[in-house]
């Protein structure tokens, strides 16, 4: 089931500002009242009458009275001392905080027996048959046991969603909607552990970061994850594959066991 913060986030990405549902909703915040009330027709209010003024007597002005100059004595020479003028301190300026930009990234979800792959896109665009990344995926996958043809689950989750625009799309927003999508294709089917490859899955559904490669996580709402570093990373790098396969031995039997 969504949790209420998941559910708006989902519903905010797709631009739903206010919805009734036709059931009761699980884990649902109640309804607000405000939006089921019916405005009420404008009261008119009478116009206040109009009380005429009697003339009043005018005061008679009185004459103006002549101003007093004072002659200065002889032996005072001394003047007045005038008092400083106090400056106003001046306002201090507050700056404004910089807005956050959105993260820039595509991630594609794919299932291979009992396990969820959320992996990072290195172009952008979907996996091709002879792309090298995926051809590492499939390597991966054999050396895991599971079906080196995974499956497609859904469309790219590409962010940031709208080019246009005051929707909120940052790194907040950004993990909700991961969150959301991920957690909706879990209950549609569940998997025994949901793998987190590259750093914008790791970040966004996991909330880790790159210290967290090849470790197991628990997520709310998601189960068991496993964070490995990206495709393009292994590639670029593959001294780290030695560290995914001793993690990966780790927790082979969750799924083998599952699948006997």
């Amino acid at each position: 089931m969504l949790i209420e913060s998941r559910r708006r986030a989902y519903l905010t990405a797709m631009q739903v500002v206010n919805w009734l549902p036709r059931t009761e909703l699980p884990f649902a915040a109640p309804s607000r009242p405000e939006l089921l009330e019916l405005p009420e027709p404008p009261v008119e209010v009478p116009a206040p009458a109009v009380v005429a003024k009697t003339p009043t007597e005018q005061p008679v002005a009185k004459p103006a009275e002549r101003a007093k100059i004072e002659v200065p004595r002889p032996g005072s020479s001394a003047r007045p001392a005038s008092k400083p003028v106090e400056e106003a301190a001046p306002t201090p300026v507050v700056p404004k905080a910089a807005p956050v930009p959105p993260p820039r990234f595509a991630l594609q979800l794919l299932r291979a027996g009992r396990c969820l792959l959320l992996v990072e896109l290195p172009t952008g665009e979907a996996f091709q048959s002879r792309d090298p990344a995926y051809l590492l995926l499939k390597d991966m996958l054999r050396a895991a046991g599971l079906p080196d043809s995974p499956q497609i689950v859904a469309e790219p989750v590409r962010w940031p969603m709208l080019t246009r625009g005051n929707l909120d799309q940052g790194p907040d927003a950004a993990r909700d909607f991961v969150q959301a999508f991920v957690s909706v294709r879990v209950e549609e089917e569940p998997c025994v552990c949901l793998w987190l490859i590259g750093l914008p899955a790791v970040r966004f559904a996991g909330e880790a970061n790159a210290e967290s490669y090849n470790r197991e996580l628990q997520v709310e709402g998601l189960g068991s994850a496993w964070a490995l570093p990206g495709l393009e990373l292994l590639m670029e790098e593959p001294q780290r594959k030695a560290d995914v396969w001793q993690a990966m031995r780790r927790l082979m039997a969750r799924w083998k066991s599952t699948d006997e």
